[in-house]
């Protein structure tokens, strides 16, 4: 991966707590959470790449897809000519399951205009077994891996050929807990399958400046 990507060194992987030190994982840019689109060019790619379905038809629509197109864009210019087929590309599963009318395939999509062109292995590999809510509008607070792992399953159908190498795939790196979830369930059924994470961006908190803290 070239200079595009960022690897998730010591010092960034303390804002994603559930990593460990041998998860090599990777992102574009930076997200800052509690900030507006305006804010910066990764939060308007960010929050239009995560618009919702329900949203589909209206003319914000075209937000969406140009924002699948944009990070579909970014990743084939910073991966290597080898890793299009060389490596099996698993999108993280959404928050609702294949069934469910508000299901969004927007990592699926990205990965098919990425890699156009190129005989690369896609695969849904990891399912979710029923919708739930997305993390990130949970009052309970964003579950842990273990929580997640319940909900997901390995597709049988398309499990073989074993892959050497997963790719995870997700939007934005939290706290490292749907990466984790998929990862652990992966390897509960294929332990020798070597995973990496690759995200558009990862979440850094948002700035406060220092005139408006009470230092009296």
């Amino acid at each position: 991966m070239n200079k595009r990507i960022i690897e998730v060194d010591d010092l960034i992987r303390r804002d994603h707590h559930y990593l460990l030190p041998g998860d090599k994982c990777y992102f574009h840019g930076e997200y800052t959470a509690g900030e507006g689109f305006a804010y910066s060019e990764t939060n308007q790619l960010i929050i239009n790449f995560k618009k919702e379905v329900d949203r589909k038809g209206r003319p914000e629509w075209r937000y969406k897809e140009q924002a699948i197109a944009k990070a579909a864009q970014i990743f084939r210019a910073a991966l290597s000519p080898n890793a299009f087929e060389s490596v099996t590309f698993v999108p993280i599963p959404p928050s609702k399951k294949k069934t469910d009318p508000l299901y969004d395939d927007r990592l699926l999509r990205m990965l098919q205009s990425m890699c156009a062109g190129y005989k690369s292995d896609i695969r849904e590999l990891v399912i979710q077994l029923e919708s739930k809510s997305p993390s990130h509008d949970q009052t309970t607070g964003r579950p842990p891996p273990d929580e997640l792992a319940e909900n997901y399953r390995i597709d049988q159908s398309i499990v073989n050929p074993i892959p050497t190498v997963a790719l995870i795939i997700d939007d934005v790196l939290t706290t490292g807990s749907h990466f984790k979830a998929v990862q652990k369930v992966i390897h509960a059924e294929m332990p020798h399958v070597q995973t990496l994470g690759l995200f558009i961006a990862r979440r850094v908190p948002k700035s406060v400046d220092f005139d408006v803290w009470d230092v009296n």
